[in-house]
């Protein structure tokens, strides 16, 4: 017997939780056909004496969707171990369906990487085909984001759709879910997905339940403000329980008056699978957040009816009197204006890295003042500093906590290189080996393992995915169980991490020795069994 590819002297970790063991790997036409001593000729071998081998780490929540279309190299998720990103999280689906205010939402996105360029596709059938014709390093798959459909059909309209725009919408789920996204998601935080009420999402998440696929949301709140993070989580628990759809709770986290209740919050997900939901969330291992300054800040209110409404506003004293003061409670949620840090801001680059209050000063206005000049320019993203480690602790060791990163697919150059980004986009993973099972000793390695492998390939339905064993992609990474260590922090992101010698996408080594192979075998999973 010859073999495509052999990983020999491994440690096996299988990513079912079970203590890893020596064996070797043997890989043919893509998928693992052989596990244990293996003497068989191999076109290549990967010497993995000393290694942890491992599923590739599935990436559960990512914002990868119009990056994977700048660059599709992948290089700060791949070198990090991880074989699979899911996008179109937070309700944002960027890259379809792309009508009405939705393609305002892809130009913004699409502008954060300096770029400017107008796409020739309209439907989510025709933007997974462009993924693939385009290629990449590592496979993907998508979801539907309702933020994205009601811009499509609402615009930013702050109201409830009328039965016929709601067809429409559901047409459009429908649409995207035969087409092959994995999920519906929700970012009831953000606008325009803010504006709908929970039976409109309920309606919708029938359309993933009738296909068995997630429903995962940013819930409305994560923190104990007008919302509260505990209504938010029971919304989200409700519409599991209203619709059939297994529910995926975003990065679980405990922001403002919150803090230090993670227990509470992980108790009510045990809760709800006591009653037969289907429900768990993930999380990024860090103490700051990241999304966009009007995300961060901006009153919902003062977002309806788009950019251009909002611009309008400002125009007016007594409209920008009460925005600034919008603003000013925003810092209560999310942290003072020295703990709002300007990660990526294209109209004026010397900004990225300084702190809202440190920009304010530059700009001669106070720091809420400061943040309406910046929207003004256009949109910024912004990292926040306002989790506490006790949180992030209690959630890192809890079984139905999945690790992602809530980040995009960059690059140390070329486009997707600017900015200041959270370091969560190139250290997610060997952050959790490294800190939480390795030093903190949270979990055990086996079960660090599956919380980034089998654990959110079962969340997704994948059945040939997320497990060394035969019959299964080979999907595969190996790593330095003493030396796996992110790099990436938040005065120098743009860092490979270190201990992740070698990785394997569809039975192709991507990875090898620590350097990229210019492979790109991953593609677009459409299926539960892709």
């Amino acid at each position: 017997m010859s073999l495509d590819l052999l990983i020999k002297s491994g440690t096996v970790y299988d990513g079912t939780g079970a203590p890893g063991f020596p064996a070797d790997v043997g890989v043919e036409d893509g998928r693992i056909v052989l596990v244990g001593q293996v003497e068989a000729e191999a076109a290549q071998t990967i010497d993995a004496s000393g290694l942890a081998v491992a599923p590739g780490f599935i990436d559960l929540h990512t914002h990868s969707d119009l990056s994977f279309l700048v660059d599709p190299a992948a290089d700060s998720k791949v070198r990090q171990g991880v074989t699979l990103e899911l996008t179109g999280n937070c309700g944002m689906s960027l890259g379809a369906p792309l009508q009405g205010e939705a393609v305002r939402m892809f130009g913004e996105r699409l502008a954060l990487y300096g770029l400017a360029w107008k796409p020739d596709w309209t439907s989510f059938g025709e933007y997974l085909e462009r993924l693939q014709k385009i290629g990449a390093v590592l496979n993907q798959a998508t979801q539907v984001g309702h933020g994205s459909v009601r811009a499509a059909v609402l615009g930013f309209a702050d109201r409830a759709p009328t039965p016929a725009e709601l067809d429409t919408m559901r047409a459009l789920v429908a649409e995207a879910l035969d087409a092959g996204a994995l999920g519906l998601s929700t970012g009831l935080y953000y606008a325009p997905g803010s504006y709908a009420r929970t039976d409109e999402v309920v309606e919708l998440a029938k359309e993933a339940a009738r296909r068995g696929k997630l429903y995962s949301s940013h819930i409305r709140d994560e923190g104990d403000t007008s919302v509260s993070l505990w209504h938010a989580v029971e919304e989200a628990i409700a519409i599991g329980r209203m619709s059939g759809v297994r529910v995926q709770v975003s990065h679980l986290k405990c922001i403002s008056a919150a803090r230090g209740r993670a227990a509470e919050l992980l108790e009510r997900l045990e809760r709800a699978r006591r009653e037969g939901i289907d429900a768990a969330g993930d999380q990024y291992p860090y103490t700051a957040t990241s999304t966009s300054l009007t995300g961060a800040l901006f009153p919902r209110w003062s977002l309806a009816g788009g950019r251009q409404a909002t611009l309008e506003g400002v125009k007016n004293a007594a409209w920008a009197a009460r925005l600034e003061a919008g603003i000013r409670e925003g810092f209560g949620r999310r942290g003072p204006p020295e703990q709002v840090v300007i990660a990526n801001f294209p109209p004026d680059r010397s900004l990225e890295g300084l702190t809202l209050a440190q920009a304010a000063v530059k700009l001669g206005v106070d720091p809420a003042r400061a943040a309406i000049k910046l929207y003004q320019q256009g949109e910024a993203s912004v990292v926040t500093h306002v989790l506490e480690e006790r949180d992030v602790e209690v959630i890192a060791a809890h079984p139905l906590a999945a690790v992602g990163s809530d980040g995009s697919s960059l690059k140390q150059e070329g486009p997707l290189s600017t900015g200041k980004p959270h370091p969560r986009n190139y250290g997610t993973f060997p952050r959790f080996l490294a800190r939480y099972q390795r030093e903190r000793k949270l979990v055990s390695l086996a079960e660090a393992v599956r919380k980034m492998t089998l654990l959110p390939a079962s969340r997704l339905g994948l059945t040939r995915r997320g497990r060394v064993a035969p019959g299964y992609w080979a999907d595969l990474v190996c790593f330095d169980p003493q030396r796996a260590q992110d790099t990436a922090t938040f005065e120098a992101p743009h860092q490979y991490p270190q201990g992740i010698p070698h990785v394997v996408v569809n039975g192709v080594p991507v990875v090898r020795s620590g350097e990229s192979t210019g492979k790109t075998p991953g593609r677009v999973l459409k299926k539960f069994d892709d």
